[in-house]
């Protein structure tokens, strides 16, 4: 990204007072965030991504967020990862996924497996529920503590 664009971009963070102002730009993200002290200035990091996280509008680039509203998740116990790795839906590709939105488990039922360093861990459901919704996308990329799916 431009020094100059950066450079406007943290000025008009800190003119407007909004606290924090992420953009994707092709594959370079920009995240610029202000301290909660009033005389701090607005630091920016700039990082690369694989694809691009942010809605192009009218008048070019807006912030993440900023096009659509976030949808609420649904209420119910939150399943995280344990590990960081890869999200799969089904044992293999092709398969039938191991659960479905709607769908009953019972606690030690496996839901889906994570890639990790080449070895495939199945992940139990931790509690006896319904599948409200699943998170992540099949083949996506987890942290761990990431959301995987809600079972109410």
């Amino acid at each position: 990204m431009d020094l100059r664009k950066l450079k406007k971009l943290i000025d008009l963070v800190e003119e407007s007072g909004i606290a924090e102002l992420e953009i994707t730009e092709g594959e370079e993200k920009v995240r610029i965030s202000r301290n909660n002290s009033a005389n701090a200035p607005a630091t920016a990091i700039v990082t690369q991504v694989a694809a691009p996280a942010v809605a192009a509008s009218a008048g070019g680039i807006a912030p993440a967020g900023a096009s659509e509203p976030v949808p609420a998740a649904p209420e119910g116990h939150v399943l995280k990862s344990p590990m960081v790795g890869t999200y799969y839906r089904a044992p293999t590709p092709g398969a039938k996924a191991f659960v479905e939105v709607g769908q009953s488990v019972t606690e030690g039922d496996t839901v889906c497996i994570i890639e990790a360093m080449k070895l495939l861990n199945e992940i139990e459901a931790d509690r006896s529920g319904v599948i409200k919704a699943i998170l992540v996308e099949n083949g996506q990329p987890v942290e761990y503590g990431h959301p995987l799916m809600v079972i109410g």
